[in-house]
């Protein structure tokens, strides 16, 4: 009975806010739209349809909202307005009660509060759909006391998620049968995949770990503050990790008082993006200005803090592949070059034809390249480039389109800092260095150097194994054979490794020569 009622508010908010006529012009059911206009006449439209799609979402809960959220990743999908006006959706709910946050911890950690904590506050310095965030102070493995922030899981959250999530996929199927663009527009997987994030983000344990694999791949940078993850007080519904303290990115006038280069941190903001995603292939995937602070504190002045790792997107070897042969072909404005890799990458039907495409990918780039440098933007050409390819069925992979969000945040934050922010010359010094190692002299060298002991343990072992597995196939009185094959192995075994010898030989004798070089010209 309670999903009926909650069906039924659905419906009524879907035509208030005229969401019907988003998708009445593919229904293959005229009935259904002269029913729709018969149960909504007076009703008024002014507003902008991505408009009433943000405002019905929040007027249906925080999992709707989440869910727009999600959905404004998949700009491939979705009609570019709808897609911005989507992107300010604000996941902000009201706290709920600090003594069930409490009963949460204790029932986590089967141990009343005060033994877990030295101190507890139970007021929350923040609140969203998912959970809430209370600071506290506990003693570390070293016997340090530490100040923390202690993330708690809404209690029942489970429960509400997984009715929403069951109308949902209801919803999903009703869209795919009954509109015409529905396997195109692919509802089900849509929700699949909002399924498949929710239950992740209800996992804290998750997200510490997403937290814990970043803050180790930034060290060394010195752009970027992740906070320590206390593993002895994590649970799947309480995540404690270090408590931050910064200034939020977004007041830059305080920022700004305070002596931190605006310019500069816009541009190390760019540096840490690309660091992320070409160096590490794993990247914060929400950096909204809600999640970033900057450091005053003198030690560690003018540098990123970076919170909240629920959502994170991972590259990789054949996405960065993809990426460097892509952005290469960009740059040399060979659009012929990035149908076809489009086409070989399966992501495209084989049946596309490669001039249309190369001239509709022409279409989106070529005007950026007679702009200033300064009004480029990487993340509108991306996004143009999936709108456009939605017309030859590109299969978008959504690794990617994550990124295409991440990448617009970024940007939308760096000019908010400087309105002069040049993405594209910040950006390509860092792109040219990143292609020349994956694709150039260097990549084969690093690849060389990774595989040399993997085949050198192997290579001995060729002659045994193939007798091995010619004696377990030889059921036919095939002994000649056998032999005759291990004596060919063995041969070409002696010139293997003879090539692999010379090869590093002759290695070793370039870099002498390159030392040489240098003593006799310094």
């Amino acid at each position: 009975m309670g999903r009926f009622f909650r069906a039924w508010a659905i419906l009524w908010v879907v035509l208030r806010y005229g969401l019907d006529e988003l998708v009445l012009s593919s229904f293959r059911h005229p009935g259904l739209r002269v029913l729709c206009r018969v149960l909504t006449l007076g009703r008024r439209l002014d507003a902008p349809r991505g408009q009433r799609l943000r405002q019905a979402l929040e007027q249906l809960g925080p999992i709707f909202v989440k869910f727009g959220q999600v959905l404004s990743t998949r700009s491939d999908l979705l009609p570019p307005d709808v897609a911005q006006e989507l992107a300010k959706l604000q996941d902000r709910v009201p706290p709920f009660d600090s003594q069930i946050a409490i009963e949460t911890i204790e029932k986590s950690f089967r141990k009343p509060l005060g033994e877990i904590f030295l101190t507890f506050e139970r007021e929350p310095v923040a609140s969203a759909s998912i959970a809430q965030v209370h600071f506290a102070t506990i003693r570390d493995r070293e016997g340090h006391e530490r100040e923390v922030a202690v993330k708690v899981v809404r209690p029942g959250m489970k429960r509400v998620i997984d009715k929403d999530l069951a109308l949902m996929h209801m919803m999903a199927r009703w869209v795919e049968k009954l509109s015409a663009d529905g396997k195109r527009l692919k509802p089900r997987e849509v929700v699949a995949e909002f399924d498949t994030y929710l239950n992740d983000e209800l996992d804290l344990v998750r997200e510490a770990s997403n937290a814990a694999q970043l803050r180790r791949n930034m060290q060394g940078l010195d752009l970027l503050l992740v906070p320590e993850i206390f593993w002895d007080f994590c649970h799947t519904d309480v995540m404690v990790m270090e408590r931050m303290h910064g200034v939020p990115i977004s007041q830059v006038d305080k920022l700004r008082e305070a002596g931190v280069d605006i310019p500069q941190l816009a541009r190390d903001g760019v540096t840490i993006f690309f660091t992320q995603v070409f160096r590490d292939g794993f990247f914060h995937a929400d950096m909204h200005p809600g999640n970033i602070m900057v450091s005053l504190a003198p030690e560690t002045f003018g540098r990123y803090i970076s919170l909240d790792f629920g959502i994170v997107g991972a590259l990789t070897e054949f996405d960065k592949e993809y990426l460097a042969q892509n952005f290469t072909a960009f740059f040399r404005r060979d659009y012929k070059r990035v149908a076809e890799l489009h086409i070989e990458s399966g992501w495209v039907p084989a049946t596309t034809r490669v001039e249309a495409l190369e001239a509709a990918i022409r279409s989106v780039c070529e005007p950026y390249f007679d702009r200033p440098l300064a009004e480029i933007s990487l993340g509108m050409v991306l996004m143009r480039l999936f709108q456009t390819s939605r017309r030859f069925q590109v299969e978008i992979q959504p690794q990617l389109v994550l990124l295409q969000k991440t990448l617009l945040n970024i940007e939308g934050l760096g000019r908010q800092l400087d309105p002069n922010l040049d993405l594209w010359s910040t950006a390509k010094p860092f792109l040219e260095k990143w292609m020349l190692e994956q694709m150039g002299p260097q990549r084969l060298w690093n690849e060389l150097k990774f595989q040399a002991p993997r085949y050198a343990k192997i290579l001995p072992e060729l002659p045994r194994l193939l007798h091995d597995y010619l004696q377990h196939k030889d059921t036919t009185g095939q002994a000649a054979l056998t032999q005759a094959l291990l004596h060919e192995q063995r041969r070409t075994n002696r010139l293997l490794q003879g090539l692999m010898y010379g090869g590093l030989g002759f290695v070793l004798g370039l870099i002498a020569m390159q030392v040489v070089l240098r003593i006799h010209l310094f």
